[in-house]
């Protein structure tokens, strides 16, 4: 008697069945398409979890620039600023700085600026 691999072939079409939930049409609904969408999908979520790092990178270089720029220098300046000063913050810190402590974020410019000597910074309320 030949043994047939039913219910383990059903048991794996229904895992993969259930990761394309939510797809629309043949993706959800035939075999072949569903599991060259959930490849795909891997594939974007592979990019994406890499692409997330720089997308949130560059957005605390532009809060730290615009941040910067209220108090009349550049955020080049600001690098440079904390490198000489020795100064342990990273860009997401002083990023989140810059928006919820303007005053913690004064402060640090005022020493940057102290570092670089230039005009001490305009403090914004």
């Amino acid at each position: 008697m030949r043994t047939k691999s039913v219910v383990p072939r059903l048991r794996a079409k229904k895992r993969l069945f259930k990761r394309v939930k939510g797809s629309v049409g043949g993706r959800r609904r035939l075999l072949r398409t569903a599991k060259e969408s959930i490849i795909r999908a891997g594939v974007y979520a592979r990019r994406d979890r890499r692409r997330k790092k720089r997308d949130f990178r560059r957005l605390w270089i532009v809060r730290l620039n615009a941040a910067c720029r209220e108090r009349g220098f550049r955020y080049s300046q600001l690098i440079a600023g904390l490198e000489k000063i020795g100064c342990e913050l990273d860009r997401r810190t002083l990023a989140e700085m810059a928006v919820l402590d303007p005053t913690g974020f004064d402060a640090v410019a005022a020493e940057v600026c102290k570092a670089l000597g230039l005009p001490e910074p305009a403090a914004v309320a």
